[in-house]
């Protein structure tokens, strides 16, 4: 299974990279992970038309400015889109006039799901859990074509990201702070606290996303994250347009 990151900033975008949005490759999907301005790459790393499912983890605009973008796909023969309750509602305003295009005018059919907390099947098996942060916001876990794989973003340190990520494939987490800032205002995870949450969740891999783009200003900060290796050795940093495989 291949996962691709389309955008790997936190904010906004830089030269570093567009605001965050990873995919998913499966067998007969592909599985969007947040609609930061990434998402408009989609088209450039689908091998051939499939259908889409997207899965939004908050409103924040990072996480949803990229959802202007959904009507250039018109190779997509649909479109599901996920999120916690009040999705409809949110999607209702910020997907529409005079904004963008509708949903219900878009080149494909698009429907909207609210997930509560907990566990759901929607053709594979689908995990929902809080976590902490300045809005609203869920994390996920999924397990799809034999891979399981979590994905959480924004958050503090918590422990439904470890009961999300646990015994995973693959834990895809966000970086937004550098080494040692913490804010209990405003809750993010800096490197160290990303790769304790992998140690307890016994995950096999972890990825780090979702760079602030005003606390990362280049690649290289990132780059310099990877000495921590020595700490957590399945330790990747997602960099846009590169793609892993489990």
């Amino acid at each position: 299974m291949r996962v691709t990151f389309l955008g790997t900033n936190g904010w906004y975008d830089t030269e570093t990279g567009n605001t965050v949005c990873t995919m998913i490759s499966a067998n007969d999907r592909y599985v969007i992970l947040d609609a930061g301005n990434g998402l408009s790459r989609m088209d450039k790393f689908m091998a051939r038309s499939r259908p889409v499912d997207l899965f939004l983890s908050h409103f924040h605009l990072d996480h949803t400015e990229g959802l202007h973008t959904l009507v250039k796909f018109l190779f997509v023969p649909e479109m599901r889109i996920f999120g916690q309750p009040g999705t409809k509602q949110a999607l209702d305003t910020l997907v529409n006039f005079p904004f963008t295009v509708p949903l219900d005018q878009l080149p494909y059919r698009a429907e909207v799901t609210e997930l509560a907390e907990g566990h759901h099947d929607v053709g594979y098996k689908v995990r929902c859990l809080p976590l902490i942060h300045a809005s609203s916001c869920f994390g996920y876990r999924f397990e799809i074509d034999g891979r399981t794989i979590a994905y959480c973003t924004d958050t503090g340190p918590c422990d439904n990201i470890v009961e999300l990520g646990r015994d995973a494939d693959l834990l895809i987490t966000e970086c937004a702070f550098r080494r040692g800032e913490t804010s209990e205002r405003w809750p993010h995870l800096n490197p160290e606290m990303a790769i304790e949450i992998a140690k307890r969740s016994g995950c096999k891999r972890l990825v780090l996303t979702h760079f602030d783009a005003h606390r990362w200003p280049d690649l290289d900060a990132r780059k310099d994250v990877l000495s921590l290796r020595s700490e957590f050795p399945e330790l990747t940093v997602a960099f846009d347009g590169e793609h892993i495989d489990i």
